[in-house]
């Protein structure tokens, strides 16, 4: 794997040499734009406005417009060459809990590799003393044109340097929280960890891109000349569920039921059918003494009538 840069990471007086490595990778389909009656590509031409000729990208540099049509060309070699600390070191400038990092503040993830074998004793230093400390390394560093902001932690056997959005980049969360307090009773609480435990944990290794697997299984269609796949539709929605703690107890019970577990979930008491099912168990037994108090009367009447029946052709 090519590095994307090489760094110098500063622990204190520790300086380990590492190299960086793209982390994730992409699986999106590129297309491309046709005219369709022919299938001609369609591409974009640079074109200068000036003389009007096609460029090349070697042709091309960076400028800045400071105001009408007055520009500053930057070239690539003068972004590499700031006076900067951080523009070919990644100076570590304090620690934090992992916990402590807003997610919302994750960008980009790298892998931070030993760049030769002296490297791999600092490296290895680094990387136990964070694992053990819980913590993560905060620093700059400067990558195409930009200057950024990193956190550095342990990850099994490497160290990962995310890239994190400078705190002036988020965006306060207060728009997004319910406009008024909604009270929510003890039972939905209940209901919703019900679910949250009968779902169970995830496998991220079984989570796949369904939409890049279709998408492929459309283009080999097309590609042989066949129907392409046709729409998987879900399935129908019960009608009328509209109370929250049945939405939650039949979601529980049908996430169970797929696990392979016991599907019967005990209802809270005094909600929905729970509540009449308790209000009839009563008359149910009330009904049962009563029929085995007449079968029982029935059996005493008969046993009467036989004993007197007998007792009179014995007169006669």
């Amino acid at each position: 794997m090519p590095p994307v840069a090489q760094f110098t990471l500063t622990f204190g007086l520790v300086a380990i040499p590492v190299r960086l490595l793209a982390a994730t990778s992409s699986h999106k389909i590129g297309f491309r734009q046709i005219h369709l009656p022919d299938q001609g590509r369609v591409r974009y031409t640079k074109v200068c406005e000036i003389d009007e000729h096609p460029l090349m990208p070697e042709d091309i540099v960076r400028a800045y417009e400071v105001g009408k049509d007055q520009l500053v060309p930057i070239t690539d070699d003068e972004l590499d060459n700031l006076p900067l600390p951080t523009a070919k070191t990644i100076e570590v400038s304090g620690f934090l809990d992992l916990a402590a990092i807003p997610g919302e503040m994750y960008d980009k993830p790298y892998f931070l590799a030993p760049q030769n074998a002296a490297a791999n004793k600092p490296y290895v230093l680094m990387r136990e003393a964070l694992a053990r400390s819980g913590k993560a390394a905060v620093g700059k560093y400067a990558l195409r044109g930009s200057e950024n902001l990193g956190m550095i932690h342990a990850q099994g056997d490497v160290l990962v340097l995310q890239r994190l959005r400078w705190p002036d980049e988020v965006r306060s969360a207060d728009d997004a929280a319910p406009a008024h307090d909604i009270a929510i009773s003890d039972e939905e609480l209940a209901g919703a960890l019900s679910l949250i435990d009968a779902l169970g944990d995830v496998d991220m290794q079984q989570m796949h891109d369904e939409y890049a697997r279709a998408v492929q299984q459309l283009i080999e269609a097309k590609m042989a000349h066949e129907a392409p796949p046709k729409v998987r539709q879900p399935e129908a929605e019960e009608a009328g569920v509209t109370d929250l703690m049945t939405a939650l107890q039949r979601a529980t019970e049908q996430a169970r039921a797929d696990r392979g577990e016991d599907a019967e979930v005990h209802r809270m008491a005094g909600r929905g059918p729970a509540k009449k099912a308790a209000r009839k168990a009563p008359a149910k037994k009330a009904a049962a003494k009563k029929g085995v108090a007449k079968k029982t009367a029935a059996k005493k009447t008969a046993s009467a009538k036989k004993t007197g029946g007998g007792s009179g052709r014995r007169a006669g």
